[in-house]
C-alpha cells in the first residue's frame, strides 16, 4: 500500500508553496533578490583591488629601483660599500642589520611572550588576569618614537654600563666570544636595537598567544589535571598541540612587525654603513633606518634608486617570511589531519 501524507502536512506544504513561488517559507522569502548579487560583486571587487594594489606596489618598486638593478645587479646584495659621493652602493650592511635585529628580537620576545600567555591563562589569579592583560596590550599603543627615545636616553646607558662593559671584561681574551662582544661601550648597536624591538613586539605575540590558549577546551585541560598532570605537562601536551598553528601565526606576526619597524631602530642602531666585524655591540644600519635617514635628501639617480632597491629587498624578505609561515601552517594542519 502506498504511503500517504497526513492531510494537515499536505495542506501546510501547499500553503508554503503558494506563499513563495521558489518554495521558501514565508519568513525566509528574499525581499531584495539583487542584494546577494551586489554583496558578491562588492566582495570580489575588494579582493581584486587588494591584489591590484599589491601588484602596483611591486611594479612601482621595480621601476624605481631599475637604475640600481641595472647598474649593480645581484652584487648589490653582497656589497658592503655605501658611498653616495662616488655613487657606489651595496645593501649587505642594511640587510644584515635588519635580519640580525629581527632575530634577536624573536629570540628574546618569544619565550617572554609564551611565559606571559601561560601565566595569564593558567596561573594568574582572577583579580590580576584582566588588569595585567590590559596593561600588556597597552604597550602596543606606545608610539615607536617613544621607544626609540627611551632606548637612546635611558636603556642605552644602562646596557653599556651593566651589560656591555662586564661582558667585555669577562670575555675579552676568549676566542670568538671576545669578538662577539667587542666594540665601543656606548649602548647603541645591533643588540640594543634587537632588545628594543623585542619589547615592542612582546605585546603583539603575547596577546595572540593568550587568545589562542584560551580556545583550548576546558574539558581537555581538566581531564589532564584530573589524571595528575602538572601545569607544564598540561601546557606542553594539551594546550600547545591544540593551538600550535595560532602560536606560529603569533610569532610570524611579531617577526613581520620587527622587520618593518623604523623609528625605534633608527634611534638605537647607530646608523653606521660599514660592517667592520660581527659584534653584537657594533653600530650598524637597517633597511628601514637607511630609508628614513637618507631618502628625503637623496638625489635623483643611483642614490635614490639604490634606496628603492633596499625597499624592494625588504618587501621580498617580508614576502618570503609570510610564505614560509603559510607553508609551515599548512603542514601543521595536514599533520593534525593525519593523526585524527
Amino acid at each position: 500500500m502506498a504511503a500517504t501524507l497526513p492531510a494537515s502536512n499536505y495542506s501546510d506544504k501547499k500553503t508554503m508553496e503558494r506563499a513563495s513561488p521558489s518554495g521558501d517559507p514565508p519568513g525566509r522569502r528574499r525581499v531584495l533578490p539583487w542584494a546577494d548579487t551586489a554583496f558578491s560583486a562588492a566582495a570580489h571587487a575588494a579582493a581584486w583591488i587588494t591584489l591590484l594594489l599589491l601588484v602596483g606596489i611591486i611594479l612601482s618598486l621595480v621601476a624605481g629601483a631599475w637604475p640600481a638593478i641595472k647598474e649593480f645587479g645581484l652584487g648589490f646584495l653582497i656589497s658592503t660599500e655605501w658611498d653616495p659621493v662616488e655613487l657606489k652602493f651595496g645593501g649587505l650592511v642594511m640587510i644584515y642589520g635588519t635580519i640580525m635585529t629581527s632575530l634577536i628580537a624573536l629570540i628574546i620576545a618569544v619565550p617572554v611572550s609564551f611565559g606571559i600567555a601561560v601565566f595569564l591563562t593558567e596561573l594568574s589569579p582572577g583579580w590580576l588576569k584582566r588588569p595585567l592583560g590590559v596593561a600588556i596590550e597597552l604597550l602596543a599603543a606606545v608610539p615607536s618614537i617613544v621607544y626609540g627615545m627611551w632606548g637612546l636616553l635611558v636603556f642605552g646607558p644602562i646596557l653599556a654600563t651593566y651589560v656591555q662593559q662586564p661582558l667585555q671584561a669577562a670575555f675579552s681574551d676568549v676566542p670568538y666570544l671576545g669578538a662577539l662582544f667587542s666594540g665601543p661601550p656606548v649602548g647603541i648597536g645591533i643588540l640594543s636595537a634587537g632588545i628594543i624591538l623585542a619589547i615592542m613586539i612582546i605585546p603583539f605575540i603575547s596577546a595572540v598567544m593568550r587568545d589562542v590558549f584560551e580556545t583550548t577546551p576546558a574539558l581537555l585541560k581538566e581531564s589532564a589535571y584530573g589524571l595528575g598532570s602538572t601545569t607544564w605537562e598540561v601546557v606542553s601536551k594539551v594546550v600547545l598541540p591544540y593551538t600550535k598553528t595560532g602560536v606560529v601565526g603569533a610569532i610570524m606576526l611579531g617577526l613581520g612587525r620587527a622587520l618593518g619597524e623604523t623609528m625605534a631602530v633608527t634611534f638605537v642602531i647607530g646608523n653606521f654603513n660599514q660592517l667592520d666585524n660581527l659584534s653584537l655591540f657594533q653600530a650598524a644600519n637597517s633597511i628601514t633606518s637607511a630609508l628614513a635617514n637618507e631618502f628625503a635628501e637623496a638625489s635623483e639617480g643611483l642614490h635614490q634608486a639604490s634606496l628603492i632597491y633596499l625597499g624592494l629587498i625588504l618587501f621580498f624578505i617580508t614576502f618570503v617570511v609570510l610564505a614560509f609561515s603559510k607553508i609551515l601552517l599548512s603542514r601543521l594542519r595536514k599533520g593534525e589531519g593525519s593523526r585524527t
